[in-house]
């Protein structure tokens, strides 16, 4: 059993994270436009599985602290609707800071290369730990059974990253030339910005 209004809610909330340009983004429209879209997959299942490792050890971690502290648990809730909405506010003074940048290192066209290139991006992500950890906990409703919950969290989240590469890989230069203007770019932060405004103030409110 699963609580099914949390996931109604969660499913749209982790699609505006994934689309929102970052790291793992920036690399998937990068190879898209210089080795195809078909050589960069290899780089989006090594990717897949670093979100899937760091979801994981969130899940985990936060599972621990609901049997025990309760009270963190909740805590660490509103610390997390917080955290999205200085994350909100943060988008929409932007001003286009975040518009997309050339990649600076040298690309590695091998298999194993680019595997290892999208494990790596995942799992040394910042943001992509800072998320999972201020995003799962208000997901997880304790009265049911974890791992069906953590199952259901992890593919959702799988399934959104890979769409959302997919799109700027196969996108590749339209997508490039709209998110490398100032003013897309800060339009987008701002639609992102009130999207993650609205999540937080429901975590508050529902904690």
């Amino acid at each position: 059993m699963v609580d099914l209004t949390l996931l109604a809610v969660f499913i749209p909330t982790f699609f505006v994270v994934s689309i929102t340009p970052g790291m793992c983004m920036t690399l998937a429209m990068t190879l898209g436009m210089t080795v195809g879209v078909k050589t960069t997959l290899y780089m989006m299942w090594g990717e897949l599985l670093g979100v899937a490792i760091v979801a994981v050890s969130a899940v985990i971690g936060v599972s621990a602290i609901m049997l025990q502290y309760p009270t963190l648990f909740t805590v660490l809730k509103l610390l997390g609707a917080s955290y999205l909405a200085w994350i909100a506010i943060q988008m929409w003074r932007s001003k286009g800071k975040l518009a997309i940048q050339e990649q600076q290192d040298a690309v590695t066209h091998s298999r194993m290369g680019l595997f290892n290139q999208g494990l790596i991006t995942a799992l040394a992500n910042p943001k992509g730990w800072a998320f999972m950890i201020s995003l799962l906990p208000p997901f997880i409703n304790p009265d049911y059974a974890l791992p069906t919950q953590l199952v259901l969290l992890v593919m959702i989240i799988l399934c959104s990253e890979f769409i959302c590469m997919m799109l700027y890989a196969t996108g590749g230069k339209t997508i490039g030339r709209v998110l490398t203007q100032k003013s897309n770019v800060k339009r987008l932060n701002q639609i992102s910005g009130s999207l993650m405004m609205l999540v937080a103030l429901w975590l508050l409110l529902g904690s």
